[in-house]
């Protein structure tokens, strides 16, 4: 049984990108098409397409790479776990990395990123971070 689906999500991702694969599918949840959404704006993947086979709904995710073959994920990393949630306010998001990382917040506004987050002055809970 799954107890994190967001962490399996995202270790699909980054296993998908370490074997420099071209598309990987992910189980499907309105978080994580939320975060697959926020990853797609912010760069850090191709494209995602939501497939629906009978009553099972499953999201192909387009990996991105640069133009030497490498990656654009540096790194991708679950912040709040099951057995330890972790949460922000909303000057604590406003900053990852210098500006060169994203955090995804969990907020009363939905799923969204660290800068549009300190925008609408919300905190949460901190589900991962990319860069």
């Amino acid at each position: 049984m799954m107890t994190d689906i967001i962490a399996d999500s995202l270790t699909r991702i980054r296993n998908a990108a370490q074997r420099r694969l071209d598309v990987t599918t992910l189980l499907h949840s309105k978080t994580i098409e939320a975060t697959v959404s926020i990853l797609v704006d912010k760069g850090y993947l191709e494209s995602f397409k939501v497939k629906e086979d009978g009553n099972k709904k499953t999201i192909k995710v387009v990996i991105k790479y640069d133009e030497n073959g490498h990656s654009v994920i540096n790194e991708v990393k679950k912040i709040s776990k099951p057995g330890r949630r972790v949460y922000q306010s909303a000057a604590e998001v406003r900053f990852f990395k210098n500006g060169y990382g994203t955090l995804i917040v969990s907020t009363n506004k939905g799923v969204i990123a660290n800068d549009e987050a300190y925008k609408l002055s919300v905190g949460g809970e901190v589900l991962c971070s990319i860069w």
